[in-house]
């Protein structure tokens, strides 16, 4: 047996030999006898050779994964046994097979994957000067520089170690080597050096790569030097550095090299990089890209720090807004905003963004260019009125989020003045979505009948022009588009009385293209209500009549065979696919509805004599009852005023007797086994309702009828009206300035040297003092409230946490306070949590001076909206202890109920939400609260929701009470509540 103490590697490999590869590979390698070449050398025998060298190369293949993956290694050679018994990166580096894998690169790929693991390799760092460092290879020599960057190169004190001398030379080496690659590589290696130890001997051969041929080198030895100027002793190392790098940008031609000194002066020496700039001004336009953004970061931070010199940098800027790049100009176009509030900056922003949105193909690139039109809209809204119809040429983009954005700016910039050339756009695009091309031309349609619908209303004037266009969708394959087309006829028709007469008559001649039972029963809801002429309400009946079809709906040998086929086995062609579901009335309430509209079975057939089948018939023979009961009370509206405007009692009578058959013939079909489900009882005594009154009319039912439910109507839309002018005000409020606060005026100014756009922006300025525009941070009072303290006052570290919550996202921002007089060494704050969160970056480690402080962020993932806790503590080390201190936190809970904000939505927008996310539960509550309104308040109060339903709605008391709650949380997008209280 092979010695386990010579030769650890042989062994294992022959065991792993005589498990994968059957006894006689097993054996070929126990008859081969390899001696350590430590103590002799190879035997000049070449038979004797060639043996050995296939024995070093079948162990080397048996040993290494063949897929080139170092972590099979660990796995067959048992590592975390080796690493217990010191077998591992220590006793193993004389062998042949080590020292290959360590030559080729695969050993120092997985110790840096190790060492990013946090696994700590002492033992092999000599092993890797050894081997490693005199290797040719530029991927070893990568690896070994990542290697060199991961490892500890100081000691508990912080001083660095004596074996970090070894890798001087080599460094050294490295920068006057005669390949490129290996000088950059090592260049871009010391600007994550911090020991000055290790980076002195070497500044000399630094600064000779400044005139190096290659840019690449050049370009890296600045980058190098300006790292190294930022350390604490960085100025004493290199006492001319900003000099030289300023001598170096005059002279230099390659682009990245130039940007990279510019930006070495703008970091370290940033009044000679403002001489630079101010001295070059004019052949700024000619420099890069990458030279270009620095400029203007250079030119953010100069005004911030003294807003009175801003004049002379925005004429750069507005330079720049020609370049050829549009990262640039889109740069260009956010720091003019942020430094000036001119209307000529404002507007050349305002146009280059607009230029960005039709020139760029990305859409997240569009996507961003419409959310900073948005944010000038909120703060610039007269400018942006100006460039309203620049915006709207987004539309012709096929991306239905840039749509939906684009026309919910458009929609808060309409004037009197535009709304018309508005509305005539989104009329030809209307005109363009019948084309069905595009697959979501459906929902882009509805986007742009809700943007004419909110015009119209906003702008009466306008809705004659698009009115009879949009009743051409009613009998749309999209249902949610028509129903919306239906219900901006509802509004309007009682918005513009001078619209009356020609909407009934376009709706009574287009009714029979209607297909969906939603847009049905609103449309006869409107003829209704809304005819009111003799010829009118004529015509009104006489379509109903005509979309219902021949009576009976089914004959008497019809229902015997549907009587008999039940006793029959159901046939494979009358398949239910669902059963009843409740539907959602505009009050949030639920009304019974039959699914037979969601059964797929034979339809009956239909009485002889009758040629065509009309929509409504259809849709009764479907099992929709609940649009029978409006047609029953459509027509008993409609009686009831023909005997208003009616002189002939006869052709009243007439008419009356005709719609109670209707009504008849429906409650007939429905108790009728035709159809597989029977009626529901809610329509049931609904048309029964309708049939006493046509037989006892009286004037207090026509007072009911005719008048109260249209006044209840009006009521809604002046609830609504006056909602959304409580929004507007709400969102006009500004905050006003404090009384303390200094107001320059200023015609008290010098105007010399002034140019026009200067004089602009201190006009505006001054305007924005005085009205209380300027708005230091409006988040300062919130982030108070959101800070945790996480230890107490006595305890050697103070921390404290700023908890803010975005969408999926928790940012801890803590601040640690060393309270004590000693230097805090490897100071680490270590968190956990509970529930679904989860963290997402490592703690570090980090040294603080005695009573100083550190900003140390963490950001943690949220998966659900369920509470969550996050724990955790504070682990550091002193000079004088051996042992680490540990300062325990508080618990920082997050609860969602902290998160959530009131929101607004349609009544439309609700019910898509909820059919989406249908789910409701039936609580029994114990409350010592006896009336529903206030426990309503009470819940709206608890959840911090709000109220979509109108308050005349809520009014009353019946014992039952529903409303429609909604709000927005940070941590997820949104939440509907629907509540229904009953004692």
């Amino acid at each position: 047996m092979i010695s386990n103490t010579l030769y650890p590697t042989i062994y294992f490999s022959h065991f792993r030999v005589r498990r994968q590869f059957g006894d006689e590979r097993a054996k070929m390698e126990k008859s081969v006898k390899i001696k350590n070449p430590r103590y002799k050398d190879w035997t000049s025998d070449e038979k004797i050779k060639e043996k050995r060298r296939q024995s070093c190369r079948s162990r080397i293949a048996v040993t290494s994964d063949p897929s080139g993956d170092p972590t099979l290694l660990v796995k067959n050679l048992h590592i975390k046994k080796l690493r217990k018994q010191n077998l591992f990166f220590g006793s193993i580096d004389s062998t042949p097979i080590f020292r290959y894998q360590l030559k080729n690169g695969k050993i120092m790929l997985f110790a840096v994957m190790l060492l990013l693991n946090g696994e700590t390799l002492p033992q092999l760092f000599i092993t890797i000067v050894r081997y490693v460092l005199p290797s040719e290879d530029h991927t070893v020599q990568k690896l070994l520089l990542l290697y060199l960057e991961i490892i500890d190169k100081t000691d508990g004190k912080g001083r660095v170690l004596p074996e970090m001398i070894l890798i001087c030379q080599n460094l050294r080496n490295n920068l006057q080597h005669p390949n490129e690659y290996i000088r950059g590589v090592t260049l871009r290696f010391l600007c994550r050096l911090n020991e000055v130890e290790i980076i002195e001997p070497l500044i000399p051969s630094i600064m000779s790569n400044l005139e190096h041929r290659n840019p690449y080198v050049r370009k890296n030895a600045i980058l190098a030097v300006m790292s190294i100027y930022k350390l604490p002793q960085g100025e004493q190392l290199l006492v001319d550095a900003p000099e030289t790098i300023e001598r170096f940008l005059s002279t230099e031609q390659d682009p990245s090299a130039k940007r990279n000194a510019f930006l070495m002066l703008f970091n370290c020496a940033q009044d000679r990089a403002i001489n630079y700039l101010l001295t070059n001004v004019d052949r700024v336009g000619d420099w890069g890209e990458l030279m270009q953004m620095v400029v203007l970061e250079l030119i953010r931070k100069v005004c911030r720090m003294n807003k009175g010199e801003k004049g002379k940098y925005i004429k750069i800027i507005i330079s720049l807004l020609n370049a050829p790049s549009a990262a640039v100009v889109y740069e260009c176009a956010g720091t003019l905003v942020s430094l000036s509030s001119a209307p000529t900056a404002i507007r050349a922003a305002a146009s280059t963004y607009c230029q960005l949105l039709l020139s760029q193909s990305d859409n997240n690139v569009k996507l961003i260019v419409l959310d900073r039109l948005n944010e000038l809209k909120s703060s610039h809204r007269d400018i942006m009125v100006d460039m309203i119809m620049d915006v709207l040429r987004a539309l012709s983009s096929p991306n239905l989020d840039i749509q939906r954005k684009t026309i919910d700016i458009v929609l808060e910039l309409i004037t009197p003045r535009n709304v018309n050339e508005v509305v005539l756009t989104l009329k030809k695009e209307v005109m363009k979505t019948q084309s069905g091309e595009l697959e979501k031309n459906g929902e882009y349609r509805q986007i742009l009948i809700q943007a004419i619908h909110s015009c119209a209303i906003k702008f009466p004037e306008v809705a004659s022009t698009v009115v009879h266009l949009l009743m051409d969708f009613l009998g749309d394959n999209n249902v949610a588009s028509a129903v919306d087309v239906v219900i901006f006829v509802r509004e309007i028709i009682e918005t513009n009385p001078k619209l009356r007469v020609s909407i009934v008559t376009r709706l009574l001649d287009t009714f029979y293209q209607i297909r969906a039972a939603r847009v049905c029963s609103c449309s006869l809801w409107i003829i209704g209500e809304y005819c009111l002429s003799l010829s009118e309400v004529e015509s009104g009946i006489s379509t109903i009549k005509q979309c219902l079809g021949d009576l009976p709906f089914f004959s008497v040998s019809e229902e015997e065979e549907a009587a008999d086929s039940t006793k029959k086995p159901q046939l494979t062609n009358s398949t239910t696919i669902s059963s009843r579901r409740p539907a959602i009335l505009a009050d949030g309430t639920y009304a019974t509805q039959s699914a037979a509209s969601e059964t797929a079975f034979s339809p009956p057939t239909v009485v002889q004599g009758s040629l065509t089948t009309g929509n409504l018939r259809s849709l009764l023979l479907a099992g929709d009852f609940f649009l029978g009961a409006v047609v029953a009370c459509t027509l008993t509206k409609l009686v009831l005023r023909l005997d208003e405007v009616q002189p002939s009692k006869v052709e009243v009578n007439k008419a009356s007797t005709s719609a109670l058959l209707i009504m008849v013939s429906i409650l007939q079909l429905g108790q009728s086994s035709v159809l597989p489900h029977p009626i529901d009882n809610d329509s049931y005594h609904r048309i029964a309702l309708c049939i006493r009154l046509l037989c006892n009319t009286g004037n207090a039912v026509r007072t009911i009828w005719l008048k109260s439910c249209h006044e209840s109507f009006v009521q809604m839309l002046l609830d609504k009206q006056l909602r959304e002018a409580e929004e507007i005000k709400a969102k006009s409020q500004i905050s006003h300035l404090q009384p303390d606060d200094l107001i320059d005026f200023y015609h008290l100014k010098s105007r010399k040297g002034m140019s026009q756009l200067e004089l602009e922006d201190e006009v505006q300025d001054d305007l924005k003092r005085a009205t209380g525009e300027f708005v230091k941070d409006a988040d300062d009072a919130n982030k108070l409230n959101r800070i945790v303290q996480l230890t107490g006052f006595s305890d050697p570290v103070y921390a404290e946490a700023c908890v803010t919550v975005h969408q999926y996202d928790i940012v801890l921002d803590v601040t640690v306070i060393n309270r004590t007089k000693q230097t805090l060494q490897n100071l680490c704050l270590e968190l956990a949590t509970m529930g679904d969160l989860k963290l997402v970056e490592r703690p570090q480690n980090y040294t603080l001076a005695p009573e100083s402080s550190k900003q140390i962020k963490a950001n943690i993932k949220v998966s659900s909206t369920e509470t969550g806790v996050i724990f955790g503590n504070i682990v550091y080390e002193t000079s004088n202890v051996l042992e680490r201190a540990v300062v325990v936190l508080n618990d920082i809970h997050i609860d969602i109920m902290d998160y959530i904000s009131p929101a607004v939505c349609g009544d439309a927008a609700f019910k898509t939400m909820w059919a989406e996310f249908e789910w409701e539960n039936k609580v029994a509550v114990n409350t010592t609260i006896t009336d529903e309104k206030e426990f309503l308040d009470h819940i709206i109060k608890s959840t911090n929701m709000k109220c979509l339903t109108a308050q005349s709605a809520l009014d009353g008391d019946c014992g039952f009470l529903a409303a429609n709650l909604r709000e927005e949380a940070d941590l997820i997008n949104r939440i509907t509540l629907k509540t229904c209280l009953e004692e």
